[in-house]
C-alpha cells in the first residue's frame, strides 16, 4: 500500500445534500451467487424492521462468501431499486476501496449496534 495516492478530494457539498443520504448498519442474513454474473453476489440484509436484498460485487473478491454471513456492514439504503442482470438490488453496500482499485473491505461498527441504527 505504500504505492497509493489518495484521489483529490471531491467538491464540497452542503451539509444539506450530505443528509439525504441514508446510510445504515444492516446484518447480512444469506448470500446467495447469482450464476449469470461473474462479479455480483445477493445478499439478504436485516435493518431490524425489515429486509432487503442488495446485490454487491464481490465475488472476485471472497473466496468464501459464506463468510460474510451474521456480519454487520454499512449501506446506503435510499438508493432507488435497481435491476442487474435479471435481479432487483434495494441499496447499495457502503465499502472502502473499490473506487481506487484496491481490495474493497467493508465499513462496520467497531461494536455491535441495533441493525437500522443510522450513520452520519
Amino acid at each position: 500500500m505504500s504505492d497509493f495516492k489518495p484521489a483529490p478530494v471531491k467538491p464540497p457539498i452542503s451539509l444539506d445534500v450530505l443528509q439525504q443520504v441514508d446510510v445504515r448498519v444492516g446484518a447480512i442474513e444469506a448470500v446467495a451467487d447469482i450464476p449469470s454474473s461473474s462479479k455480483l453476489l445477493k445478499l439478504t440484509v436485516d435493518f431490524g424492521d425489515h429486509r432487503r436484498t442488495i446485490l454487491a460485487g464481490l465475488k472476485k473478491e471472497r473466496p468464501d462468501p459464506q463468510a460474510l454471513v451474521g456480519l454487520q456492514a454499512l449501506f446506503v439504503v435510499n438508493l432507488e431499486p435497481k435491476e442487474m442482470v435479471g435481479e432487483m438490488s434495494e441499496g447499495m453496500l457502503f465499502d472502502v476501496g473499490y473506487p481506487d482499485g484496491i481490495r474493497p473491505v467493508f465499513a462496520v461498527p467497531e461494536a455491535a449496534v441495533p441493525n437500522g441504527a443510522r450513520a452520519g
